[in-house]
């Protein structure tokens, strides 16, 4: 439910791992919850564990760390080696439907059908695929192949997306990184066990927040996880939905402008970025405007591919395309009915598809639906598209640039969160 825009520093600092004198205990521990499947109940006082998917379908994992890394078994906890500091293990699949482990020599061990791996030296990592992850690691068979599954305390895992979500700023932009870092807390809490039904609270990508692990934590970053550590934004009582996006262009959206929703908490209802003299909070932003173009030939091959979400296409293309026209504008002046007209009768897409069938290019939406077209025809068919916007996203929530222009304005995170979320507090949940 985001926009990336920029990646924070790496970072080396260990805050989860135990001192040398508890490395026996704390291996106990780790072997007695090594086959535990499911999160334990979220309680007011304790920072909860998330289970984030990284990886599925493989068919070769590498394991390995910058510490020993001991292994047991998923199924019943039980010890089945170590792997020393600097030394990678390879996992595969076999035919009987479980993973086996490779080591360096081509030595296997037997059938697992699946394992636990963590690292349990002081300021060293687990690593998976060459990348180093805080807490706990879970490679398991599933009919598609390999699963990689991290599980890691709440607070590292904030640490490890705020890079990607908002990455380094300046002194005074501060409260802006406050305020991300208490909404994708939020955001995490309020979608544990969102995915459940494939074993995971999130995935490290963008269907959720996008977590590269340690890569993505700084200093910076951990300084605010600190400073802001079991915040979260409530509305009478109850965690928040906390959408975020880049950069709103002058209004936030509400929840049906941008998703197939009728619901719409008061919370989430749109909010003006203006700070005055014309100017808008999030006009900082390098996506505040923006413009497209298509010629005839590109419009209709890319409509043909993306019309066909949303409606039947001939098999042999789409006819003619005559015009393209915004039909109605939402209340915070996006675009809520597009409306595509061909020889023969004409379409009409939706808020929700907007951004999705009038793409610049296959694997890129269209930034916003805050923008007006202009077209040009021959003969009486669009011969030219152009279309100019304003900001980046689905524009539900706290606007990230925007956050970022009260800032500098001298709004406080408090401020800032109750803004883009309004009647909501912010709350400590443990």
């Amino acid at each position: 439910m985001t926009n990336r825009q920029e990646t924070g520093d790496g970072r080396r600092e260990a805050a989860w791992a135990p001192p040398p004198a508890s490395r026996l205990s704390f291996l106990a521990l780790f072997l007695s919850l090594a086959a535990c499947a499911h999160p334990q109940p979220l309680t007011l006082g304790g920072e909860p564990e998330l289970r984030i998917g990284l990886n599925t379908g493989l068919t070769l994992v590498r394991l390995g760390g910058d510490g020993e890394l001991f292994l047991a078994d998923d199924a019943n906890g039980k010890p089945v080696g170590a792997i020393p500091a600097g030394v990678t293990w390879s996992l595969i699949p076999d035919s009987g439907g479980g993973l086996v482990l490779v080591k360096p020599g081509g030595s296997r061990t037997e059938r697992h059908l699946g394992l636990s791996a963590v690292n349990v030296t002081e300021g060293r990592f687990a690593m998976v695929n060459g990348r180093r992850y805080r807490g706990r690691l879970n490679v398991y068979r599933t009919t598609a192949g390999l699963t990689v599954m991290n599980r890691v305390p709440l607070e590292g895992y904030v640490a490890g997306v705020l890079g990607q979500e908002m990455g380094p700023r300046r002194d005074d932009e501060r409260q802006a990184l406050l305020a991300q870092t208490i909404v994708s807390r939020t955001f995490a809490v309020r979608n544990r066990g969102r995915w459940e039904s494939e074993g995971f609270d999130a995935w490290a990508d963008t269907r959720d927040q996008v977590y590269p692990g340690v890569a993505g934590e700084s200093p910076q970053a951990w300084e605010a996880v600190r400073a802001t550590a079991g915040q979260v934004i409530e509305y009478h009582g109850a965690v928040i939905d906390a959408y975020f996006h880049s950069t709103c262009g002058g209004k936030t959206a509400a929840p049906e402008e941008a998703f197939r929703t009728v619901a719409r908490p008061s919370y989430l209802k749109p909010v003006s970025d203006a700070s005055g003299g014309g100017h808008s909070y999030c006009d900082i932003s390098p996506r505040w405007q923006w413009r497209e173009e298509w010629d005839g030939q590109t419009l209709r091959t890319i409509l043909t591919r993306t019309l066909a979400q949303v409606m039947t296409v001939p098999g042999d293309g789409l006819p003619p395309i005559t015009g393209v026209e915004v039909a109605h504008t939402t209340e915070s002046g996006r675009v809520d009915e597009l409306r595509i007209v061909f020889s023969h009768g004409d379409v009409r897409v939706g808020a929700a598809d907007v951004r999705s069938v009038l793409r610049p290019q296959p694997d890129r939406l269209l930034q916003s639906t805050v923008f007006s077209v202009d077209v040009s025809k021959t003969g009486g068919v669009v011969s030219r598209l152009v279309v100019e916007g304003h900001g980046s996203g689905h524009g539900v929530g706290m606007c990230q640039w925007g956050a970022i222009g009260r800032a500098r304005a001298g709004q406080n995170y408090e401020k800032i969160l109750s803004t883009y979320y309004p009647g909501t507090t912010v709350e400590r949940l443990y």
